[in-house]
């Protein structure tokens, strides 16, 4: 089955600044039209340093969450240092590529902050990878993405940063039906991942 024939909806964000990164997505979880819950959580901790924001299909966000989790603690328990964010995203990036004759039906944003400092990077369900300072995934991407390029320039705080993600996913919201019901964000810098949610006024 075509990813695109899902009809999974799905807007989420990532801006990568001096001080850190914001990933975001909204929290409705839709199927062809039908929405199955205005719940769904699509941005998730990876560890105290990373995070990812998820488009696609539902239960395959969750499980790639799952696998890189322990994926991560196991690599930084048997080397007995730090995995760097570049190096998780290649892992993931290796773990879509090895299920590519039945591949996960997501979009993925990955982020983080290591010694090197903040890093995005954006990846297909086949495990393409791709670091950039922004992106926009899912349905609402192209209004997303229209937001950030407006409002971004590098050396923003990481609280304008927090606000522009915001914006753009709500942008996404008032003309994607397939997104909705909310924002869940992930902010990480180098005291840490903060998760925050939004609801809808």
């Amino acid at each position: 089955m075509a990813y695109e024939s899902l009809s999974t909806g799905a807007t989420a964000v990532g801006i990568k600044v001096r001080d850190g990164v914001v990933l975001a997505a909204e929290k409705r979880v839709s199927y062809r039209g039908y929405v199955m819950s205005r719940a769904g959580k699509k941005v998730y901790r990876i560890t105290n340093r990373m995070a990812m924001a998820a488009a696609g299909l539902f239960a395959d966000m969750q499980t790639l969450r799952k696998i890189m989790e322990t994926e991560i603690r196991y690599q930084e328990l048997t080397t007995s240092s730090r995995m760097s964010v570049r190096a998780a995203a290649k892992l993931l990036s290796a773990i879509l590529y090895s299920y590519k004759s039945s591949p996960f039906l997501s979009e993925i944003l990955f982020g983080g902050v290591d010694d090197e400092g903040p890093h995005l990077f954006v990846l297909d369900p086949v495990g393409s990878v791709i670091e950039d300072d922004y992106a926009a995934i899912g349905t609402g991407a192209p209004i997303a993405i229209g937001i950030i390029e407006s409002g971004y320039h590098s050396d923003m705080a990481i609280s304008d940063a927090r606000n522009l993600a915001v914006q753009a996913i709500r942008a996404a919201i008032s003309r994607d039906v397939m997104s909705g019901d909310g924002v869940d964000l992930a902010i990480v810098t180098r005291k840490g991942v903060k998760e925050e949610r939004i609801p809808l006024a």
